[in-house]
């Protein structure tokens, strides 16, 4: 008698009686809450999200419950089921569109900070000695080697590093000057 009961009542709200929603509200609203509860990990706000999203499934799509399918409990809380998966893959999107939108704006940041660091670097490297510009731009900027960097200015291989180790210091100095601006 019951389940037929419940398939009257879900005629009347394909054709907007609100009395028979309030009906099949007050009759399942417990078990409703108790499923999408579960789902949502005990999180209340999310929960009465999705019973709203639920009811006004039922409300909105004249959704068609056939008896001789099965149980109305059973099509309602596949209905409810299929409402808290939705909701669950809409949040994830918005949550991995946020943290794309949020990391292209820091990546945005370290291209802007990179870029005024390599600036920095060089007009700092524009002072050196020219010796030692060129050391840093064949080390650092075309991949050489020191022992090769040796071999192209026909130097011996300790000059070379002391040479390094003057550019670097230099280089420290400048842009520890170019801090205190």
């Amino acid at each position: 008698m019951k389940e037929n009961y419940d398939a009257e009542l879900m005629i009347l709200v394909n054709e907007k009686h609100g009395h028979a929603l309030e009906e099949l509200y007050d009759r399942y609203i417990k078990l409703v809450y108790g499923f999408v509860m579960k789902f949502c990990n005990g999180n209340e706000e999310k929960t009465k999200e999705i019973i709203q999203l639920v009811f006004l499934r039922l409300w909105t799509t004249n959704s068609q419950y056939d008896p001789a399918q099965g149980s109305f409990v059973n099509w309602l809380l596949t209905i409810t089921r299929n409402i808290c998966i939705d909701y669950h893959r809409k949040e994830k999107r918005h949550t991995q569109h946020y943290q794309e939108e949020h990391e292209e704006i820091a990546d945005f940041a370290n291209v802007i900070e990179q870029r005024i660091y390599t600036n920095d670097i060089e007009m700092a490297k524009n002072k050196l000695p020219t010796a030692q510009r060129k050391l840093i731009d064949l080390l650092y900027w075309k991949g050489y080697s020191l022992s090769e960097i040796a071999k192209l200015e026909q130097e011996p291989l300790g000059t070379i590093k002391s040479r390094l180790h003057q550019a670097l210091k230099g280089l420290r100095k400048h842009l520890e000057l170019e801090d205190i601006k």
